[in-house]
């Protein structure tokens, strides 16, 4: 099946307002609640940020009206990453969240990447333990759906396996890794050091490693199937085109 590339490139003003969302409001959000909040009100920050996220995907319907299979198709895709992070519980970070969550991005924009990756942390934590930690992979698993939609927009990223893998393990790593380890340290310590965040990025770059690489390998695996499907799917019933 032909890959059915984007045509414009430009970003639209739903994309610069998720933009402004994710890389801006959500962040402050999260700290406001490290800081002013003592790291405990974790479910209304995790609500805060799946309402931050909705926005700019329901901007999507704003010169028509949502379709329920556009709805589903999203909460399937965020129902596959929880599942496929409960399927391999017994495997620390060797989980195919990220690598859903790219295809959901790629497939469907960034702000249905950011939208799969945010409800598949706050969902999937019901099973893992929801904690001061949820936000920030919510935010984590999110950004890299965003980011990739975004390079895909723009021709950067392709929906080939080797493009798809090594932007995969390379996000996790650099993006997931580099974020959720400062959210580590500001949980655990109530005073921020450089020495303190190196030290906290040594010990957890065995973990980021095979997060990485299980990212690269479950994207070689089921990228292709479910890319052909989903665009098979969006074209055929028109879902989530982008309205500039």
């Amino acid at each position: 099946m032909p890959e059915h590339k984007p045509t414009d490139k430009r970003m639209s003003r739903r994309t610069l307002l998720a933009a402004i969302l994710i890389l801006f409001i959500i962040p402050g959000t999260i700290l406001f609640g490290v800081f002013f909040l003592n790291d405990r009100k974790y479910y209304f920050i995790s609500l805060l940020i799946i309402m931050y996220t909705m926005l700019p995907f329901v901007m999507v319907f704003e010169n028509r009206k949502p379709q329920a299979r556009e709805l589903i198709i999203i909460a399937v895709l965020a129902a596959i990453a929880v599942a496929g992070r409960a399927a391999f519980f017994m495997l620390p970070q060797f989980k195919p969240v990220v690598a859903v969550v790219i295809i959901a991005g790629v497939c469907f924009g960034g702000e249905a990447g950011f939208l799969v990756g945010a409800v598949a942390g706050f969902v999937s934590n019901f099973f893992f333990g929801q904690g001061p930690w949820t936000p920030w992979q919510m935010f984590c698993f999110g950004i890299i759906g965003f980011v990739a939609g975004i390079l895909y927009k723009k021709g950067i990223l392709k929906k080939t396996r080797l493009s798809l893998c090594i932007f995969g393990g390379l996000a996790t790593f650099i993006i997931y890794g580099g974020i959720i380890n400062i959210g580590s340290l500001l949980m655990f310590t109530s005073q921020f050091s450089w020495k303190a965040l190196f030290a906290t990025y040594i010990s957890g770059f065995w973990f980021d490693i095979v997060h990485a690489i299980a990212t690269a390998f479950f994207l070689y695996i089921i990228s292709q199937t479910m890319i052909e499907k989903l665009d098979r799917i969006k074209i055929k019933y028109g879902l989530i085109e982008d309205v500039n």
